[in-house]
């Protein structure tokens, strides 16, 4: 029995796509093309890379950088947080620096929080993911991790003995599983969907 869900934020309940679409323009001018080209080529490239915006580039050119900015949340956030409350205890497990949720107003949804910048640990790292358990005080069994990357959320989740839901958002959702490790046990496109699946 699910106990405890436990979420990434980027691109999970935070929008990235605004921020993210700028550093794909960004990175196609260091590259010399258009962005339409450039973006053609990574949506081709997802599929077969958990993270295309982590992919090494060709010829030593690196990755414009992150727009410092908080992204917004998507449609229906607080509402659905709110009535998983109901239902269980919440969690966040996410590669964000401290305060990210009193920033974004969502710190009253959570009894944990086990961000990379407070506890100096990153995903995919399994010490994060021990860390939020342990703070809860949850079996991993007992534990449903959503987010929307293969590598960094679903992953690492499952080596532990958590549940997994995968959100496919943002470029993370363009994967395909390449591992039985990487296989979700269930998989969403967006965040309507989260409420039916789990029930």
């Amino acid at each position: 029995m699910i106990k405890w869900i436990f979420f990434d934020l980027g691109s999970t309940l935070l929008d990235e796509t605004s921020r993210a679409q700028e550093v794909v323009e960004a990175t196609a001018a260091r590259l010399h093309v258009s962005p339409e080209l450039f973006e053609a080529m990574l949506e081709g490239a997802a599929r077969r890379h958990p993270y295309v915006l982590r992919k090494e580039l060709l010829g030593g050119v690196t990755w414009a950088p992150w727009p410092k900015r908080l992204d917004p949340l998507y449609p229906g956030v607080p509402e659905l947080l709110q009535k998983l409350r109901e239902r269980c205890r919440l969690g966040v497990i996410a590669n964000h620096g401290t305060g990210i949720l009193a920033q974004m107003n969502l710190a009253p949804y959570f009894d944990v929080a086990a961000v990379s910048q407070e506890l100096g640990v990153s995903k995919p790292d399994p010490r994060i993911f021990q860390l939020a358990l342990e703070r809860a005080g949850c079996m991993p069994e007992e534990a449903l991790m959503v987010g929307d990357r293969l590598d960094n959320d679903v992953a690492p989740a499952k080596r532990l003995g958590m549940k997994t839901l995968w959100i496919r958002q943002g470029w993370g959702g363009k994967a395909v599983p390449a591992s039985e490790e990487m296989q979700p046990d269930m998989t969403i496109d967006t965040l309507e969907e989260l409420l039916p699946c789990i029930d």
